[in-house]
């Protein structure tokens, strides 16, 4: 997606703090849209009287939050390598600790693309009825246009995500100060427009643990607003220098942005009679003057229903935040953009995710981690139908394992480490960071442990299925790359590998007619100087085979051919019988096996050659003292493919490719 870029330019891909914040940041920040609704909604099942429980819920969740970035302060500067919670797990708590973080972290930016795009969709739908009723097909096509732009490359991706996420960070905490405006100042009344709707409760009377159980779900699904917050410590390589420093900073920043906006929309959202419930159970439980809300009736999200109290239903300022705030959950997908595959890379340079996914692309991104992550999401919506609340059920467990064994993993850190520091204050700070860090260890296994008893009945199970999965299978890929090294491995120096080092060379050419590609695979098999050589052909027709025996002795060509009977007229079966008897033969020797084949232009025309030819390699490839050499003969129709007469590779008029200019000596010769 774009013109290529040199493996020097990556300095220049590297980001400043003011366009590191919304590219790792917008997830962590969009998430206000979406965490005050969840609480509210949770809470909307025992009645709306229950919304005098949110402003301790959402106190809890500002809490962890400032202790969770605290912690990840910490942690940017002690692991500054781009590893983030894999890193800090796996170095101090062991491979299969760091494994668990990296399957859940994977799941969880999955996820977050899937929750962030589907709930975008929902704004979007707030305003234009047709993104409403299609809302799978808009969201996996949102998903298509953030994987192109991401393709482009970390740093073009993070100028155009700049401007929406400053815009939106702009509209919400304008909206939040002017309400409070009206609110403290000109002791304005706001009402929302479902101010004076009523909740059917779906739990009545509840008391005791019950009521406690509901208020810990309600927490629990308010801790979305602490997903995106571990992706700065993931991306610290993206950073320019001092890398830990503005990483930080940055952190700092999203922390405090974050809190501003979750704690302002939820105020206003109380203070101006919000009412929501789950979208799906919306028709019956919203009462409309005293009748149910009917099948036609669609729930405004919690930012809109806030701006339409504090600026006015249809106004100006009502439409910029409605479109800003979608643009930003779209956006926000784009923190797992740029987390899923740096971690993907990481894996795969330790052997638990296949290699390709540690190599860039031509734009210095991580392409096929980007193209993963968007496959896997668009799969998530299609398989949900773009339903935020279901699959906020199984967002939130991943991010809090990583979270907890992250903070435990720095504890043993800073442990190790004060064993060795004679430096007083080196010391002291330290400790300082062990306690932060224990804190936040302590606060979040808690709240793990919250989020798997409230919502693992309501999805989690699936994420607690997902997870061992994904860990079985990069212990499998580790187990497979180890097991190949060790049977590659050379031998020690001044050793002599004996299997490398053939006694004679057997080449037999395969062959059906006399044409213009034996006669090639006849002489490029002789030009190698083999220990012996001949043509070997099938016979599953007499009267062909003695014709070509006549054309052959006629033509006098100096190399013998084996004629190879076939009663049942098939031909890979006594090739592979005859390359097996001289393997028995002599299995010192190594047999050469040359293979003509045609080069073709056209996709059908590969469905009418080389069949034959597949399928003898196929077989023969996984004989062992067995070479396989095809030998190509280009078809005119080949020439429609660019750069076969003149050499030039595919795809290097794109990069400005140019030929080297022959010298006029060189032309003469």
């Amino acid at each position: 997606m774009g013109r290529a870029l040199r493996s020097t330019q990556l300095h220049d891909q590297l980001l400043p703090k003011r366009v590191a914040l919304p590219v790792f940041a917008s997830d962590a920040l969009s998430s206000v849209a979406y965490a005050p609704q969840e609480i509210l909604v949770i809470l909307s099942l025992a009645g709306a009287t229950f919304y005098s429980y949110s402003p301790w819920v959402a106190a809890a969740v500002v809490l962890v939050m400032l202790v969770v970035v605290a912690s990840y302060r910490q942690n940017v500067h002690a692991y500054p390598s781009g590893g983030g919670d894999y890193e800090v797990a796996t170095t101090n708590l062991g491979p299969n600790a760091g494994l668990t973080v990296a399957s859940a972290l994977l799941v969880d930016y999955v996820l977050t693309v899937a929750v962030s795009v589907a709930n975008g969709a929902d704004y979007v739908g707030a305003t234009i009825p047709f993104v409403a009723q299609h809302r799978p097909l808009i969201a996996i096509g949102i998903v298509v246009l953030l994987t192109v732009i991401n393709l482009r490359g970390i740093r073009e991706s993070g100028v155009a995500f700049a401007i929406p996420t400053y815009a939106f960070m702009a509209a919400v905490i304008g909206m939040v100060l002017w309400g409070m405006f009206r609110l403290l100042v000109l002791h304005d009344d706001l009402r929302a427009p479902t101010a004076d709707y009523k909740i059917v409760s779906e739990q009545a009377d509840l008391g005791g643990f019950a009521l406690a159980f509901l208020v810990l779900r309600a927490f629990s699904s308010g801790c979305a607003a602490l997903t995106g917050v571990e992706a700065i410590s993931n991306g610290v390589p993206a950073f320019r220098k001092p890398k830990s420093r503005n990483a930080a900073t940055t952190l700092l920043l999203m922390g405090g942005i974050a809190v501003t906006m979750f704690s302002g929309i939820i105020f206003l959202g109380l203070r101006a009679g919000v009412k929501v419930t789950d979208p799906t159970n919306a028709a019956r439980d919203i009462l409309i003057n005293g009748h149910p809300a009917g099948p036609g009736y669609y729930q405004q999200p919690i930012i809109a229903q806030v701006a339409s109290a504090v600026f006015g239903d249809g106004s100006a300022l009502f439409i910029v935040i409605s479109a800003v705030t979608a643009l930003i959950l779209f956006l926000a997908a784009n923190t797992a953009f740029n987390g899923f595959p740096v971690l993907g890379s990481i894996l795969a340079q330790d052997r638990y995710l296949p290699r390709q996914l540690h190599t860039r692309g031509d734009r210095l991104a991580f392409s096929n981690g980007i193209i993963l992550l968007a496959g896997g999401a668009g799969l998530l919506i299609w398989a949900f139908n773009a339903d935020v609340s279901k699959l906020l059920n199984l967002y939130i467990l991943g991010v809090f394992v990583s979270f907890t064994l992250s903070q435990l993993g720095m504890v043993r850190h800073w442990t190790r480490h004060l064993k060795t520091e004679p430096d007083p204050r080196t010391r002291f700070r330290m400790m300082r960071a062990r306690i932060i860090n224990g804190f936040g260890g302590i606060m979040t296994g808690v709240v793990l442990i919250v989020v798997l008893l409230t919502k693992f009945t309501h999805g989690a199970y699936i994420v607690c299925i997902a997870m061992p999965v994904l860990f079985l299978m990069m212990k499998g890929i580790r187990h497979h790359y180890d097991r190949v090294a060790e049977e590659l491995a050379a031998p020690e120096e001044g050793e002599t590998d004996v299997s490398i080092l053939p006694a004679r060379n057997h080449a037999i050419v395969l062959i059906s007619k006399i044409h213009k590609p034996t006669l090639r695979a006849l002489a490029y098999a002789k030009a190698t100087r083999p220990s012996t050589l001949e043509a070997v052909t099938v016979s599953v027709d007499a009267d062909e085979a003695a014709k070509l025996q006549g054309e052959w002795d006629r033509r006098g060509i100096p190399v013998p051919l084996k004629i190879l009977d076939s009663p049942y007229r098939e031909i890979t079966g006594p090739v592979l019988e005859y390359v097996k008897s001289l393997r028995r033969r002599s299995p010192r020797d190594v047999v050469s096996v040359y293979i003509p084949e045609y080069v073709v232009g056209h996709w059908w025309e590969h469905l009418l050659h080389n069949q034959s030819a597949l399928r003898l390699k196929g077989r023969l490839l996984f004989k062992p003292g067995v070479m396989v050499i095809s030998v190509p003969w280009q078809l005119a129709s080949s020439d429609r493919l660019k750069g076969r007469r003149d050499g030039v590779a595919p795809g290097a008029a794109r990069r400005s490719y140019q030929p080297p200019v022959q010298k006029d000596d060189q032309v003469k010769a």
